[in-house]
């Protein structure tokens, strides 16, 4: 069996998925790209599912946020990989804050479960279809969500910190 390359594997989505693969890019090696939430679960399906490629290894999955990107302030970014030919591929997609819903990938990788959960917790992406959606780690009844770049980093009623001191 031919050993898998980001060029193959890339030239392989590209023949199914076409122009649904955008902002595609090789930082440090590692084949980038960018998907709607429509193509998201039938793009990894096939990754998952192709007896060759084998990309069966959800490695990591978060959120993100960009207040500044309208339309598409919240995100998710997916790290699998192929055990078989060591092989990654990160996969983002983004979506507007208004409209969080993605699809749930728990049918596929059993490593989903807590993951979407933790993104749910602290970036109110709604997984639709899964299982058991409650905060992992924050208090139930917590109504946000801190990781959304919402609220000031530091607080500015403050007067007992000299700036000079954290090189402002």
């Amino acid at each position: 069996m031919e050993p898998l390359t980001n060029q193959i594997l890339l030239e392989n989505l590209t023949k199914k998925f076409g122009d649904s693969l955008f902002d595609i890019w090789e930082p440090y090696g590692l084949l980038t790209l960018t998907t709607t939430r429509d193509s998201l679960l039938p793009l990894l399906e096939y990754l998952y599912h192709d007896e060759y490629m084998q990309m069966n290894f959800l490695t990591t999955m978060c959120g993100v946020h960009y207040p500044e990107k309208q339309d598409a302030e919240l995100g998710v970014v997916y790290h699998v990989h192929s055990l078989v030919h060591n092989v990654r591929i990160r996969i983002k997609i983004f979506f507007p804050i208004e409209d969080p819903r993605v699809p749930t990938l728990t049918n596929l990788y059993s490593t989903a479960n807590w993951m979407e959960r933790e993104t749910y917790d602290f970036y109110g992406v709604i997984f639709e279809g899964h299982p058991n959606l409650i905060r992992i780690l924050n208090v139930e009844d917590m109504n946000y969500h801190p990781l959304r770049k919402q609220y000031a980093l530091e607080d500015g009623t403050r007067e007992d910190k000299v700036d000079t001191f954290f090189g402002r």
